[in-house]
């Protein structure tokens, strides 16, 4: 199954890709909002755009970690790899030219939310540390809010709340 945005309101419209052909042009219908468009099926000109497959390889061979933003009414699971250095977490939005982009509708979360630090250690190990964008409604890990100016380490399986959007660190050993 592969899923569009409503151009429109937003919301996801999954479909089956194997019922089309190249070139075919199809109508759409939005269940939530009534909007009618269209796309042709085809080789997309976008090529810095992955498909879900390539994202899920990517997301997979993440060697500094990964952040998984966890499903809700707002937006689909997500798997975001993570750098080394600086991985800026916000709302993804065309134009807007951050590393860790979450595919979502939530408003109370910033386009530029909040930034994990990703680094090595003497003996080999990776460390995390977390801060605030600053944002506007704040970053919470495990419940807690914390403060703007505020850096904290944090550990394999920390909950972060990123606006109504929960997001947990995971590492592969």
């Amino acid at each position: 199954m592969k899923r569009i945005k409503c151009p429109q309101c937003g919301a996801l419209i999954y479909f089956d890709p194997a019922k089309f052909v190249a070139g075919q042009k199809v109508m759409f219908v939005c269940e939530d909002c009534g909007k009618k468009f269209g796309i042709r099926f085809g080789l997309s000109k976008l090529k810095d755009n992955p498909t879900d497959e390539e994202e899920e390889t990517r997301a997979g061979n993440a060697p500094y970690g990964k952040i998984v933003a966890i499903e809700n009414k707002y937006s689909f699971r997500q798997e975001i790899p993570l750098q080394l250095g600086d991985n800026v977490i916000g709302r993804k939005m065309r134009g807007n030219a951050i590393n860790c982009s979450i595919d979502t509708g939530d408003l109370t979360m910033d386009l530029s939310h909040c930034v994990i630090n990703a680094s090595k250690t003497k003996n080999g190990g990776l460390k995390f540390v977390l801060r605030d964008g600053p944002s506007n409604n704040g970053t919470f890990l495990n419940g807690e809010r914390i403060d703007p100016q505020e850096r904290r380490i944090i550990e394999p399986g920390a909950m972060l709340n990123i606006g109504a959007t929960s997001v947990m660190l995971e590492v592969e050993e």
